[in-house]
């Protein structure tokens, strides 16, 4: 049916503000802080078909994966019969329906009116604690699936509006932190319910018949928009490559190849010629591949267009099974998120060159994911801490690099605050602050990546860190220089230091500390054109010594004006 454009569009931004209540509604519910502080979750809301209609995001690499665990939560259930008004529906599952790895859960609700599936909300959220071989989920070692965690395919956590008990007592003997896991399930069970209610408002006061017109117009106008967006970019096939230094287990580099075609008011990313699947958890499944390339097809179209399943119609993706980007069971994929981001950055370096006004040069392509566990030394209780890196974005054709910013994959994510990190762990945060090391000099210089002290103040704890970009710097454009690199090392009391890129449980004893050092991203153009004034005022604000300044920029005269 035909609706007018005023109601239309107040349908659309009441879909919007669907979005965004949900996305309230969990982080105000939720029991640990990487979801309420750290924000690693999104929600949204799709049509009955599953096509995405409004997304909230905390975590940008989610864009893909809300929409694909409804299609496959409606596949699971024969197209949707086997679902009934009060039913919700929880799924982690890395190979079908939109998962990542196993502490990543969706918690999926169909609206029903009528007796009819109309619509689905939706969110996904990192849970601290899923089980699993190593303490907080994430692991470094994992060869198989089974180690990682709990693996729901499309369980009913609620039928009918009956909780499933039996469920809910499997996931509390198996995780370590049965309080903060339970509660971050209903969490999502909250913000599902919520959207749902805002979604029968809405067919209620305008009917479903008009809503529904509304939502595949919304659709319709994504796609319009998109289409008309890569029409302004240079048509052609453009190349790159890149690698991600190791697995896990000490196997690698491994290779990420992609070729983009733009043509026709569409876009065809090609990663034929990737790496076969690793022996180790830095496997992603296709549905990590799609939500990554999505991330950056937003960014060289416009990422001010609703980001909806019409939005992504002019894109198609291709790769070959079992690559490191389409792993399947039983491959381990506890670090996922370092190949989708480095699928991300391999796209983008494609078309760097050809939209400059889009993309800039290399960051520092690492999530930086750091979990440290111990005792409190206040409570005995056990803690886990676990949170990503800041560090440094490339710079623009116009501009300087963002410093201190989370990697393309983490989006709207933030850091877990100083004083709730001392007050809720056995940790004492001793530093904080731009590092000063050599990389990213251009006429426009990278971004500054960080250095981050945790000092252990219980008598022991253990350290899990998953690095990339460790020996392969961010690559910088036009004659900028590459960045520098990311790693983390372990500051012993007797004064020996470890350096590290990839580590599970590693163990520190008490005041012994580990140092997280992030990349600053790569330059662009000539670091002899860079303006006096811009090096005097980097050496001013710390970010260069004087010895760098003497070294990359001599027409600065490596000192500060007197």
């Amino acid at each position: 049916m035909a609706v007018d454009r005023f109601t239309s569009g107040i349908i659309q931004d009441a879909l919007q503000a669907v979005g965004d209540e949900m996305f309230e509604a969990l982080r105000r519910t939720s029991m640990s802080p990487i979801i309420y502080e750290a924000l690693d979750y999104a929600v949204g809301a799709t049509d009955a078909q599953g096509n995405l209609l409004a997304q909230g995001n905390g975590v940008t690499a989610f864009l893909g994966s809300l929409d694909s665990a409804v299609r496959g939560a409606l596949e699971h259930y024969d197209g949707g019969a086997g679902l009934h008004p009060g039913d919700i529906i929880l799924t982690n599952s890395p190979y079908r329906g939109g998962g990542t790895h196993l502490p990543d859960v969706v918690t999926i609700l169909p609206v029903f009116h009528d007796g009819r599936i109309v619509a689905f909300t939706v969110n996904k959220a990192h849970w601290t604690e899923i089980g699993g071989m190593d303490t907080g989920s994430l692991t470094t070692r994992s060869t198989e699936i089974f180690q990682e965690g709990l693996h729901f395919r499309f369980l009913k956590l609620y039928e009918a509006g009956h909780l499933n008990t039996s469920l809910v007592e499997l996931i509390r003997e198996n995780v370590r932190l049965p309080d903060d896991t339970l509660g971050d399930m209903h969490a999502g069970v909250a913000a599902a319910r919520v959207g749902a209610r805002r979604l029968e408002s809405l067919i209620g006061k305008y009917g479903l018949d008009t809503v529904l017109a509304a939502m595949e117009e919304l659709l319709d106008y994504g796609e319009r928009m998109t289409r008309l967006e890569l029409l302004k970019l240079p048509e052609g096939v453009y190349t790159a490559e890149d690698v991600i230094e190791e697995d896990g287990l000490g196997n690698g580099p491994f290779t990420i190849k992609v070729a983009v075609t733009l043509k026709d008011g569409c876009c065809i990313a090609d990663f034929t010629g990737t790496a076969a699947q690793a022996p180790g958890p830095v496997n992603c499944s296709y549905a990590g591949l799609l939500t990554g390339v999505r991330c950056v097809f937003k960014a060289v179209t416009n990422p001010d267009i609703p980001a909806n399943g019409g939005a992504f119609r002019p894109l198609e993706i291709i790769c070959p099974p079992r690559t490191l980007l389409t792993a399947e069971s039983p491959a381990p994929v506890s670090l996922y998120f370092e190949s989708l981001i480095a699928a991300i950055d391999v796209v983008w370096k494609a078309l760097a060159p050809v939209a400059p006004n889009h993309l800039p040069a290399g960051h520092k392509r690492t999530v930086g994911s750091t979990f440290i566990s111990g005792r409190h030394p206040d409570t005995g209780e056990l803690y886990i801490m676990g949170e990503p890196l800041l560090g440094g974005w490339g710079a623009a054709c116009d501009a300087d690099g963002i410093n201190g910013m989370f990697c393309c994959g983490n989006g709207e994510t933030f850091n877990i605050p100083v004083e709730l990190t001392e007050a809720r762990y056995g940790l004492q945060v001793d530093q904080y602050a731009f590092h000063t090391q050599p990389g990213g000099e251009g006429k426009f210089r990278g971004g500054k990546g960080v250095v981050l002290d945790y000092r252990v103040t219980g008598e022991e704890a253990f350290l899990t860190v998953a690095f990339s970009r460790t020996r392969s710097r961010p690559w910088g454009l036009q004659g900028g220089r590459e960045g520098s690199l990311n790693y983390a090392e372990v500051l012993r009391t007797d004064g020996k230091v470890e350096r590290h890129s990839v580590a599970t449980a590693l163990a520190l004893g008490k005041n012994e500390t580990a140092r997280l050092y992030s990349a600053s991203g790569g330059g662009f153009g000539d670091p002899a054109e860079r303006p006096a004034d811009d090096v005097h005022n980097d050496l001013k604000n710390g970010y260069v010594t004087p010895e760098q300044a003497v070294r990359y920029y001599p027409q600065a005269g490596g000192h500060e004006p007197t």
